[in-house]
């Protein structure tokens, strides 16, 4: 089982996003990207090949006591499509207790990961069950996620299958005027998202999106991180070619009336993040439908076999939401585009030194508190 993890040296990293983010199953956690975002916050980032599967392990030392913990953001990755229930959800179970193993014999105490697998795959519960994994509350805001199946679709068909009243607001939408930009290193051709890159600086509609964000997330009672986590981040994914920003201006006066992030990898297009700007639902209904289309347009032009619309998980739940709850009416948006629920199996941990973790938590916090807050 030694032998089965191999850690690459930077001279080995040429083709690791080809590897790790196009492939299917692929994601943009696991790209050098997002390596070097996080290691530019204090994480020590290792590339590693088990089994044919790649995962960038994040590692961080504790404070005082020695040892460290780690977290796989999203995998390992590689094998094909997990969450279709195609059998490979077993290789990602073993190549990730081959990891923790590997990781444990270097120090680490304990590993989190969070692969995209399905809920219902037996083989890799049973891999990670004999391996000492177990479940633990989600890292990322979402354990499931909604798609919209694009393989062999055409975009006349794709929209013959959205709902009527979603057709109808997405019309309203153009009837109106709305300009829907686009951020983005790729070259796909999308004449309906105008590119913006040269128009204004990334940064600056980034900023401006992470405004409207924060503010969505203040009224739905989410806590984001600041704007140093965020924008550095997408920045780096958008100049990687890995992210894409669409951005609704109203036609009279350029306002902004909504954005949206998207991830490219694997065989999908992903939404990363959704807002709006309250004020102008009432006037502009329509925005978030059409920026929605917009995605599944650019996905369908690149050729991708999956639309990806995020998550909406009941908040303790995880499971699909039900009328009257507080995720519903967004669930029930996602759906209007013919989006259907993909149930997976959760974030899990393989704790290889109790005490150590349970002292490096506590000296972990107490680090925090005297740097006035978490990082």
């Amino acid at each position: 089982m030694t032998d089965f993890v191999r850690e690459l040296g930077p001279a080995e990293l040429d083709g690791w996003d080809a590897g790790a983010v196009d492939v299917p199953g692929g994601h943009v956690l696991q790209s050098r990207a997002w390596a070097e975002h996080r290691a530019a916050r204090g994480w020590r980032p290792r590339f590693l090949e088990a089994g044919g599967l790649r995962a960038v392990a994040l590692e961080r030392s504790w404070p005082l006591i020695g040892g460290a913990s780690a977290y796989i953001a999203r995998g390992p990755v590689g094998t094909g499509e997990p969450w279709t229930g195609d059998g490979t959800g077993r290789a990602t179970g073993e190549a990730l207790a081959a990891i923790a193993a590997h990781l444990g014999r270097r120090g680490v105490d304990v590993l989190a990961a969070d692969p995209e697998v399905a809920a219902d795959d037996g083989g890799y519960r049973d891999v990670l069950g004999a391996a000492g994994f177990h479940a633990i509350p989600e890292i990322q805001p979402s354990r499931h996620r909604t798609a919209l199946p694009l393989a062999g679709a055409d975009e006349a068909a794709v929209l013959d299958g959205i709902a009527k009243a979603t057709r109808q607001r997405i019309r309203r939408a153009e009837r109106d005027g709305t300009r829907v930009l686009r951020w983005d290193a790729g070259t796909s051709p999308l004449e309906a998202a105008e590119r913006a890159d040269a128009d204004e600086p990334a940064g600056d509609a980034l900023a401006r999106f992470y405004t409207a964000l924060r503010a969505t997330g203040d009224r739905r009672g989410f806590d984001f991180a600041g704007p140093e986590e965020f924008v550095a981040w997408w920045r780096r994914a958008l100049a990687a070619g890995h992210l894409v920003y669409l951005e609704a201006r109203a036609a009279d006066d350029g306002g902004l009336l909504g954005g949206l992030v998207l991830y490219r990898h694997g065989r999908r297009l992903s939404t990363a993040h959704s807002a709006d700007v309250a004020e102008t639902r009432r006037l502009h209904p329509g925005t978030m439908h059409l920026l929605r289309w917009r995605a599944i347009q650019l996905a369908l032009a690149e050729g991708r076999a999956e639309m990806d619309l995020g998550g909406v998980d009941v908040e303790g739940a995880r499971r699909e939401p039900q009328p009257g709850e507080p995720t519903y009416g967004l669930y029930e948006h996602k759906r209007s585009f013919g989006a259907r629920w993909v149930a997976l199996a959760g974030a899990q941990e393989r704790i290889a030194r109790p005490w150590r973790y349970r002292t490096g938590r506590v000296t972990s916090r107490l680090a925090r508190q005297l740097r006035g807050g978490p990082r």
